[in-house]
């Protein structure tokens, strides 16, 4: 039997089914992935586990694939063993696969879905919204759910809408993950007025920002005389107040936060 194939049924089927009780969570990766690895992974899962899992890992309940939340494994071999010896209980079978295409599947699964990335640890949800609130200080500028501020972008559906590469790399070096469009700006009108903020849009004539009074301002490009874009983030490192286990609680509630969907 092709690998394609059967790995569509193992993680559609017996893979992530298990005894009853609570997910697990496998904070990161106990073995070492290559891009390469990962790639691959993207690649199969794509074309193979996404009619089920979803394309972020969530179509089953009780598992996330992506956030690395299972029912029965929690290391890497206890992943692989399961899909070589099967769970008779829940109807799986056993396969024996080529080494290098298991290896990509859970590189894949333990780069959180980000094919361009390494495996991330990733923590528990509720202590990350905990400092989210609190010792991070993230609530002080970005908006969740319609609370909070505009300062900063609004993260009420961030986790349907980044990696979980793209996420570890907004707290740890914001500056490098900052969208174009959120750079800070700060314009001099011909009257002499100062408006700073958050780029919003922009086109040839006009500029739309929040500024630092969290009001909606758009100008014309004519009527300015000094018009700067920032190239640095203003929002911190993450590694300034948090800890690497607090960072990973915090890349967990950002995960959960999708918005309506």
């Amino acid at each position: 039997m092709r690998f394609s194939s059967v790995l569509s049924l193992l993680l559609c089927g017996g893979l992530l089914l298990a005894a009853p009780g609570r997910a697990l969570a496998q904070p990161t990766a106990d073995h070492q992935y290559t891009t390469e690895d990962i790639q691959a992974g993207s690649r199969l899962y794509a074309g193979q586990c996404a009619l089920c899992h979803g394309a972020n890992g969530d179509g089953i309940n009780g598992v996330d694939l992506r956030r690395g939340v299972f029912r029965r494994s929690v290391s890497d071999d206890d992943l692989a063993r399961v899909i070589t010896t099967g769970i008779a209980a829940a109807g799986m079978p056993s396969f024996k696969f080529q080494a290098p295409e298991l290896t990509a599947v859970l590189a894949y699964i333990r780069a959180g879905f980000d094919p361009s990335g390494t495996p991330v640890k990733v923590g528990n949800p509720e202590r990350g919204r905990t400092l989210f609130a609190g010792k991070g200080a993230c609530a002080t500028c970005h908006r969740v759910n319609g609370v909070g501020p505009r300062t900063a972008p609004d993260l009420s559906d961030i986790g349907a809408v980044r990696t979980l590469g793209a996420l570890q790399r907004s707290l740890l070096d914001p500056t490098s993950a900052m969208l174009p469009i959120n750079r800070p700006l700060r314009a001099v009108t011909k009257d002499g007025r100062t408006v700073r903020g958050r780029r919003l849009n922009e086109d040839t004539y006009t500029v739309q920002l929040i500024d630092d009074k969290e009001q909606l301002v758009s100008l014309t490009k004519s009527d300015l005389k000094e018009y700067e874009l920032g190239k640095t983030s203003p929002m911190p490192a993450a590694t300034k107040t948090l800890s690497a286990d607090e960072i990973a609680d915090v890349l967990a509630y950002l995960l959960t936060l999708k918005g309506g969907l």
